[in-house]
């Protein structure tokens, strides 16, 4: 994920000018502040909205947790796999955590699908970030379905399941995004909690910011491209176990729910 700028156009100098500049950087900064919260333009539902929606009489146990009663919490990972891939898995393994990895297609699992099918094995949630993280609000219909095509068959091809869920680049969507996702099959989820970790090497500032902003239920954004990220994951953990989360998947975190196709997850 990167950094967006939005350009002003250009203006005739007029006596009010300065207000209007004022007012449209004020703008541009609370659009880029929503942007990297994950809180894109559309309706969200939050996954306790997502549990309560769920039939009566539903089990009272999902596995190994029930996030009606724990203090839930979804560590997921965008833009892989990559060379650090291997190691972030084994620290999961290690601490026996689950996460969500949200994948691209080109130069990704095109190159390292031997991960793709580990992920899937060591019980990891495999979902899509695209094929070549092109932002999808921008692009044609017929190009969004591509992004979100190709990603779909190579998991199914690799794991043997095909994913339902998908996290639009920078967190950006409209109206054909939900439609086009819903035609096939995938809902969009957002995050709570960013790191930023584009940004920075320093694994304690990355840890720092994560446990800065985690709460119940929330969905916590990494990369593990960047080479930060992976030795901050140990303490993130082992910090968040301290305080009483338990790790889960995103589909843990609905459940009773399932993610529904075509809408949009974000605590």
């Amino acid at each position: 994920m990167s950094l967006w700028t939005r350009k002003t156009p250009t203006k005739k100098t007029t006596r009010r000018a300065p207000r209007f500049r004022l007012t449209v950087t004020t703008a541009a900064a609370a659009c880029l502040a929503l942007a990297l919260s994950g809180c894109a333009d559309a309706d969200t539902t939050a996954p306790s909205a997502a549990r309560a929606k769920a039939a009566a009489g539903a089990p009272a146990r999902f596995g190994t947790v029930d996030c009606r009663e724990a203090k839930c919490i979804a560590l997921t990972f965008d833009a892989g796999p990559s060379e650090n891939s291997a190691r972030l898995l084994d620290i999961l393994k290690e601490k026996k955590v689950p996460a969500t990895f949200f994948l691209l297609g080109k130069r990704h699992m095109e190159k390292y699908p031997e991960l793709v099918k580990r992920m899937a094995a060591e019980g990891h949630e495999v979902a899509s970030h695209t094929w070549d993280h092109k932002i999808l609000n921008r692009i044609s219909p017929e190009q969004i379905r591509e992004e979100l095509r190709r990603p779909n068959e190579a998991i199914e091809r690799l794991t043997g399941h095909r994913p339902t869920l998908m996290r639009p680049p920078q967190g950006r969507t409209n109206a054909t995004v939900h439609r086009i996702s819903r035609e096939m099959g995938l809902a969009e989820v957002l995050w709570s909690v960013t790191a930023k970790d584009y940004t920075t090497t320093d694994s304690a500032l990355i840890t720092k910011r994560v446990l800065a902003q985690a709460s119940r239920d929330g969905i916590i954004l990494l990369h593990d491209i960047y080479q930060g990220t992976v030795p901050a994951v140990p303490g993130i953990i082992d910090a968040l176990k301290e305080r009483g989360y338990v790790f889960v998947t995103v589909p843990q975190l609905l459940a009773p729910g399932k993610a529904e196709p075509g809408k949009v997850y974000r605590p």
